[in-house]
């Protein structure tokens, strides 16, 4: 992926910043390889060639149970989720568009985060659709977030027809998409920085 628009200081000079940004992906589907879970992890790699600590958390080894269920609340895999969250400096969401908004996957995923988790940090907005391009997820994600007390930054990014959007090796297409993402991780990291460091 060609990064030469992004920018990034791998460390900012007041003594919080000496530890990297610990950056967190979330995906509103159940498999790494789908194209939400492709767009998060590609975000990662700019974060991470960026100087920041990555993780991806996967749905697939780690599904979270339905929020409400029997036994939900004592559910080893949302504590250990929120521990995540909890950990990360700043949070990056790609969800599918189902029916005009974001798929159950990333609404559930969502249900689990606190303010006491995720509030005062930086979000980064991704979603995939299989048709034309809109904002409608992103716009649903952003005002989840808010609810929570986050910070989304202004950048966004919607990936449409996604069946086309990636190649055989899950990477981004047409470069201006890709020059999107990146600024999408920049703003993420600087705002996280920006977050961390004020207090």
């Amino acid at each position: 992926m060609c990064n030469e628009h992004l920018h990034v200081p791998r460390a900012h000079r007041s003594p919080m910043s000496q530890r990297p940004l610990r950056v967190l992906a979330l995906a509103g589907e159940y498999r790494s390889s789908s194209k939400s879970g492709m767009l998060a992890n590609l975000a990662l790699e700019i974060a991470q060639e960026a100087g920041a600590d990555i993780e991806f958390w996967d749905l697939a080894t780690h599904p979270l149970p339905l929020v409400g269920e029997d036994g939900c609340w004592s559910h080893p895999h949302v504590a250990a989720f929120q521990e995540s969250v909890t950990n990360a400096d700043a949070v990056l969401l790609s969800s599918p568009e189902y029916h005009g908004t974001m798929s159950g996957v990333m609404k559930n995923t969502l249900d689990w985060m606190y303010d006491k988790h995720v509030g005062g940090k930086a979000v980064g907005l991704m979603s995939t659709l299989g048709g034309v391009t809109n904002a409608n997820t992103l716009n649903h994600m952003r005002i989840a977030c808010r609810w929570l007390h986050a910070w989304p930054v202004p950048e966004q990014l919607a990936v449409g027809h996604v069946k086309e959007a990636f190649d055989e090796d899950g990477r981004l297409v047409d470069p201006s998409i890709v020059e999107r993402l990146e600024n999408l991780v920049r703003s993420v990291l600087a705002t996280a920085t920006m977050l961390r460091d004020r207090t």
